[in-house]
């Protein structure tokens, strides 16, 4: 174990990383309900989950607090770099003049840029021992599509990814990664589904969502025996997935004898927030910690603070069960907004339960100040934040500048930003505007919960 000058880096040697995957469902303050059968909507069968593989249906379910992580797959994961570091932003803090603390860890040392890696890895796993030969998935800014593509590329698997035509018009250069990595990638709404020319037909212009193209995801698998669909975020094997982040933090800040204060992440769906925040929040759970949890997400899609808790269909075509989450319902049109991991409608089911019993507090930001934050952390720290993350990162810049003691504020840097160049090109000449959510329809979402 290495910790550099005042805790700057901190990092854990490679046999650290660790060997089971947290299941935080057991310990949630309520039990959460159980997804219902679009067809009867009473609660779903497994079969109802029949486009994922047995082995993570049987994650998906389980009450087991600690899931064992497969040697091939902790394997791989040194390949994807992990253990990640934690770093002190040291120089951000000195900029702020500000007595507290701020630590991030760092996802973006990743092949791929990004945290997507730990689930991809496991989902490639899982599928490749079912006897899958092909995954299909949709992808918002590409982080995901370029995780499951190399995952994918290292199982022997092929991969096609449904990219949302604003990510893939705004990112070019994520889709020729993923195909370099082996893929077929399309914009979507596509021509190649039923689903995907209907909404062409409608809307020629369609900027896509992730709805849209999981839809067009799980349509495809449904035409191919062969294949099975895979998501980077909201269930719960995903978001199990990604606790080895949050459990390598807790080891890397008692290096240094400190807990956090603040522990903040971006939030799409979830899965980034909650593979930092989850074994965290078992600590609180257990009343071993006192911090508080924020999730930040944009404005454009509001869905924890302007959203309903409801049950919703996961993509727009209502192709998947109803899942208990907050919404702003499975039709909402999101605004092109250059962070597109953040475009989705709803959020992970887990997080929703603790967003609703006040364990998670939300907050939403504009697009212009999260580029503003992420100016300023690439000029002062070296490192370009994917736009996503730079979600996390305002909100931590944001309470430092109102600490008036030594707090420790955690936040996880979930992704760099170097293929997000256009993004930052068009801010820095002065065109990004602020995407604000367009009417939310309450009325078309199928089933609220009280």
């Amino acid at each position: 174990m290495t910790v550099f000058g005042e805790g700057l880096r901190i990092d854990l040697p490679v046999d650290e990383i660790p060997k089971y995957w947290y299941n935080i469902v057991p310990d949630l303050p309520e039990p959460c309900p159980p997804p219902l059968d679009p067809k009867t909507m009473k609660p779903a069968g497994l079969d109802s989950l029949w486009f994922f593989p047995k082995s993570l249906i049987e994650q998906e379910i389980s009450q087991e607090r600690y899931i064992e992580i497969p040697d091939e797959v902790r394997e791989t994961y040194v390949r994807m770099a992990r253990p990640t570091p934690l770093i002190r932003a040291k120089r951000l803090e000195e900029y702020l003049g500000t007595p507290a603390e701020i630590y991030y860890k760092y996802e973006g040392i990743s092949p791929v840029g990004s945290h997507k890696g730990n689930t991809a890895i496991a989902q490639a796993y899982y599928n490749k021992i079912d006897g899958v030969e092909r995954l299909v998935t949709e992808t918002g800014a590409g982080q995901w599509g370029t995780a499951l593509s190399l995952a994918c590329a290292m199982f022997d698997m092929r991969c096609t990814v449904f990219m949302t035509r604003a990510s893939h018009d705004q990112k070019p250069y994520r889709r020729v990664l993923m195909e370099l990595y082996g893929s077929e990638v399309y914009a979507s709404p596509s021509n190649v589904t039923e689903f995907g020319r209907k909404i062409l037909s409608e809307t020629p212009n369609h900027p896509g969502s992730l709805g849209v193209a999981i839809s067009e995801a799980i349509e495809t698998v449904k035409n191919d025996p062969k294949s099975k669909y895979s998501l980077g975020s909201v269930t719960n094997f995903v978001l199990l997935h990604q606790t080895i982040i949050g459990q390598e933090a807790i080891k890397q800040l008692e290096l240094v004898d400190r807990k956090p204060d603040y522990v903040i992440g971006c939030v799409g769906g979830g899965s980034n927030y909650a593979g930092l925040a989850y074994p965290f929040l078992k600590e609180k759970l257990a009343g071993k910690l006192d911090a508080e949890f924020i999730s930040v997400e944009p404005e454009a899609v509001p869905s924890f603070t302007r959203g309903v808790y409801a049950y919703d269909y996961g993509d727009t075509a209502g192709m998947t069960p109803l899942f208990p989450m907050y919404t702003v319902g499975h039709n909402f049109v999101t605004p092109p907004i250059h962070a597109g991991g953040l475009r989705y409608h709803g959020k992970a089911y887990s997080m929703s339960i603790l967003v609703k019993n006040s364990l998670i507090r939300p907050v939403a930001v504009k697009q212009r100040e999260v580029f503003d934050a992420a100016k300023l952390f690439s000029r002062i720290e070296g490192i370009v934040p994917a736009p996503e993350s730079a979600h996390a990162l305002l909100q931590a810049i944001k309470i430092a500048k109102n600490s008036k003691e030594k707090e420790v504020i955690l936040f996880n840097m979930s992704g760099h930003g170097l293929l997000d160049l256009g993004g930052y090109a068009e801010y820095l000449s002065g065109r990004i505007i602020n995407c604000d959510a367009v009417s939310i329809n309450y009325d078309s979402i199928p089933m609220k919960i009280s």
